[in-house]
């Protein structure tokens, strides 16, 4: 049995990099979402308008929107 320490559960919570871009305008991305099988990248701002129609059909949904309020 292996166990998930702290530093590669954070690792893992940022998978999406500056070069990750939004699939509608082009932006950093900061949500994926798995739907029928391809990864669609949004930035923080397309993710919540189309959130509620894709929640619906997504197998994933990754969201690293927290980020952008977060002091490093």
């Amino acid at each position: 049995m292996t166990t998930t320490t702290a530093p590669e559960a954070s690792v893992l919570d940022h998978r999406l990099t500056a070069a990750d871009r939004c699939d509608s305008c082009g932006a950093q991305a900061y949500i994926a979402a798995e739907v029928n099988g391809s990864e669609l990248l949004f930035c923080a701002h397309h993710g919540r308008k189309y959130e509620e129609k894709l929640r619906s059909i997504a197998t994933s949904w990754h969201d690293e929107t927290a980020r952008l309020n977060a002091a490093d």
